[in-house]
């Protein structure tokens, strides 16, 4: 009898919990599942809008075709975004870890520091950006002012990748404009670690250097992976991304574009899991190293 109570009252939690749930899986299913499925159904078929219905004509991999081996000027538009992402990433990274280390220093005003290092996050909407950015404000102008563009051309050279670091420095305001959540997780991450773990190794006679390594580093290590993650999904959405340019300049072209969309989403979840597979191994060999 008391087994039998026990279990309805464990399905009756189920079930109001179930119910909580169920406006949120309702948005879900109508607003993300079935647009999904709908454009990967468009990605295999060509589709025709008349006046009181819509024609479908498959096509198979077509459209998947045309893009991975078709035009060149797809990829010529691809590569360098690709480039300028992989030198932005790290360095928004280290950035937002190096402010939030200096915010959680115990100086006047860290609040408000706090505040305007996320301002713009609030204010980043993709026109304001894009605003931005097209009335010369997008740069510090410290490669011009300090004559650098020469001295980088010296030692990187005139290859692609030269010119991708140049890109990134001249729109390096967006660095500090993509920063601030970074920032904010970090700041929360260093918060849990204990302070006390600090006033031992400074007995132990650890440099700052040391502590960092040894302490904030390892223990960070967790929101280093979110903010990863965090990072490429927002920059591969940004305004300045071409292919979602090109996602949505051909207008019409429903099936090509929803074969673009999901070329380029498996695209993010391939560059995410070669993340999560290089953080595991670099978290694994750092325990191995601590045993």
């Amino acid at each position: 009898m008391g087994k039998s109570r026990r279990m309805n009252a464990k399905s009756k939690r189920k079930l109001e919990g179930l119910l909580f749930m169920s406006p949120w899986l309702l948005g879900f299913a109508v607003f993300m599942v079935f647009p999904l499925g709908f454009s990967l159904y468009m990605s295999f078929h060509n589709m025709k809008v008349l006046p009181n219905r819509m024609v479908y004509e498959f096509v198979g991999l077509k459209h998947y075709k045309e893009i991975l081996f078709g035009s060149s000027a797809l990829y010529d538009q691809m590569l360098p975004f690709f480039r300028e992402e992989f030198i932005m990433i790290p360095i928004i990274i280290v950035f937002s870890l190096m402010i939030a280390i200096l915010l959680n220093q115990n100086l006047r005003g860290r609040f408000l520091f706090r505040a305007i290092f996320f301002l713009p996050v609030i204010f980043s909407s993709g026109y304001v950006l894009t605003e931005l950015v097209n009335q010369g404000e997008g740069s510090l102008g410290f490669l011009e002012r300090f004559e650098l563009g020469s001295y980088l051309d010296m030692m990187l050279g005139n290859n692609p990748w030269g010119d991708s670091v140049k890109a990134v420095l001249n729109r390096f305001v967006l660095v500090l404009w993509y920063s601030g959540v970074q920032i904010l997780i970090f700041l929360a991450g260093r918060q849990t670690i204990s302070n006390s773990a600090y006033e031992a190794a400074r007995i132990d006679g650890a440099s700052p250097w040391e502590m960092f390594w040894k302490i904030t580093l390892p223990a960070l290590s967790p929101f280093v992976l979110l903010n990863l993650i965090y990072t490429v999904v927002d920059l591969f959405t940004y305004p300045f991304n071409p292919i979602m340019n090109l996602i949505g300049l051909n207008q019409g072209e429903y099936g090509f574009n929803s074969a673009l969309a999901w070329i380029y989403f498996l695209i993010i979840i391939v560059f995410l899991s070669v993340i999560v597979l290089i953080y595991s191994r670099f978290n694994k060999n750092s325990v191995l190293k601590r045993k």
